[in-house]
């Protein structure tokens, strides 16, 4: 389905039989990657793994809300796009507190476990960015799904950077770096989703 805003262009609200395909595909990727990420950042001692997992895990509640409001009133899609974007600023604010903490806890990452499951990663997010790509303009509904997407992709070539980093260094500064540039990254996206939604939400009240 699509709707008209007070005669303006056509916005594509994500009620597309494809577009429903494309977001179970992407919610089975990424809940099987945060699964593989989360272990292998623990084992290790890895914060980008870390932040990257859980922007796996964040991303496959995002879709699946995503999928949920599809069918709702204009307000409701609005409503869990603000949603999706406050908790992308959490996880943003948590990614740069723990990183702050593990400047202070020795230790370096394990270089080859971060890039091999960095590149493995990046395999999954370019498939998940593929599905998507003609998905990447609508409602803020439909842009918080797709920059979440595009955010892991960019995460995970970050991850094998920071992997080379360390690698090369010898110190933990490449992976808290990174995650230090993923945690903003989570952030900067908030925002934009906040922008879109909250105009959407002055739109339908108006």
């Amino acid at each position: 389905m699509q709707c008209h805003d007070h005669g303006q262009d056509v916005t594509f609200t994500g009620d597309d039989p494809a577009y429903r395909r494309a977001l179970w595909a992407v919610i089975s990727i990424n809940g099987i990657m945060f699964a593989v990420e989360i272990v292998a950042g623990i084992t290790a001692n890895s914060m980008a793994l870390q932040a990257d997992a859980l922007d796996f895990l964040g991303d496959c509640l995002t879709y699946a809300l995503s999928l949920f409001v599809l069918t709702k009133p204009p307000l409701w899609r609005a409503n869990a796009a603000l949603l999706k974007a406050i908790s992308l600023a959490v996880l943003g604010v948590w990614v740069f507190g723990a990183t702050i903490w593990r400047v202070f806890v020795t230790g370096i990452p394990e270089a080859f476990i971060m890039g091999g499951v960095g590149l493995l990663a990046l395999v999954a997010n370019v498939a998940s960015v593929l599905i998507l790509v003609r998905f990447r303009s609508g409602d803020a509904n439909v842009q918080s799904v797709w920059l979440c997407s595009r955010n892991d992709a960019i995460g995970n070539v970050a991850v094998v950077l920071a992997a080379t980093g360390v690698f090369a260094t010898g110190t933990a500064w490449p992976d808290l770096v990174v995650a230090a540039i993923m945690a903003g990254l989570f952030l900067t996206s908030a925002a934009k989703i906040v922008r879109q939604a909250v105009q959407e939400r002055g739109q339908i009240e108006s």
